[in-house]
């Protein structure tokens, strides 16, 4: 194995867990209700259903492992630049976001984790940064490496990422109502609000 061959196998490894976290969320938004009723053992029959998500999309890719629309080092550079961009707004994001927030557990524990509506820091300039976050991680892999199959599986979750976005905004809404509705109208979702 070549290290370009060891950096492709990182990136389809990478981005099988990266593309599918909007296939998670879309397990866990809809049926809630059912979810909350477990609490945190949900996460028995929530985790190995991601792991089928992640494992459908490594071998989705597997055959096209070798198909890319270029070969160049030097595009480890903007690669370099969007990893960089990626951890800085995750960085950003968790310091206003507990361990809770960020795993769900927020979620399926509503009486047992504090639930606020946080506007503040990064989330003034987008309501989903850790969805931008990810988003800047998947380009970064796809940029870097050429992969065909790393781009097609950016574009499923640009697409699945927008839904639950939807989902998210709206489950939001019924939690914290106007004042949701009111960032919801002043914040964009997932690129940025420059300036102010």
């Amino acid at each position: 194995m070549t290290f370009r061959d060891a950096i492709n196998l990182l990136a389809m490894l990478a981005c099988s867990v990266y593309c599918t976290i909007p296939m998670f969320w879309l397990v866990v938004h809809p049926f809630i209700d059912r979810w909350r009723r477990r609490g945190r053992r949900a996460y028995l029959l929530i985790l190995p259903i991601w792991a089928v998500f992640i494992a459908g999309a490594f071998l989705f890719m597997w055959p096209f492992r070798f198909a890319r629309y270029y070969a160049t080092w030097a595009t480890w550079v903007p690669a370099a630049f969007l990893f960089w961009t990626g951890f800085s707004i995750y960085s950003a994001a968790f310091k206003s976001f507990g361990r809770a927030q960020v795993s769900g557990l927020a979620e399926l524990e509503p009486g047992q984790h504090r639930q606020e509506l946080v506007t503040t820091g990064i989330r003034g300039r987008v309501r989903h940064p850790i969805y931008l976050g990810h988003l800047c991680e998947v380009l970064a892999w796809c940029v870097g490496t050429g992969l065909i199959a790393l781009f097609a599986l950016a574009g499923f979750a640009i697409v699945t990422g927008a839904l639950v976005i939807r989902i998210e905004d709206r489950e939001l809404e019924e939690r914290f109502g106007e004042p949701y509705r009111a960032y919801r109208r002043a914040v964009p979702a997932v690129i940025p609000r420059f300036g102010k």
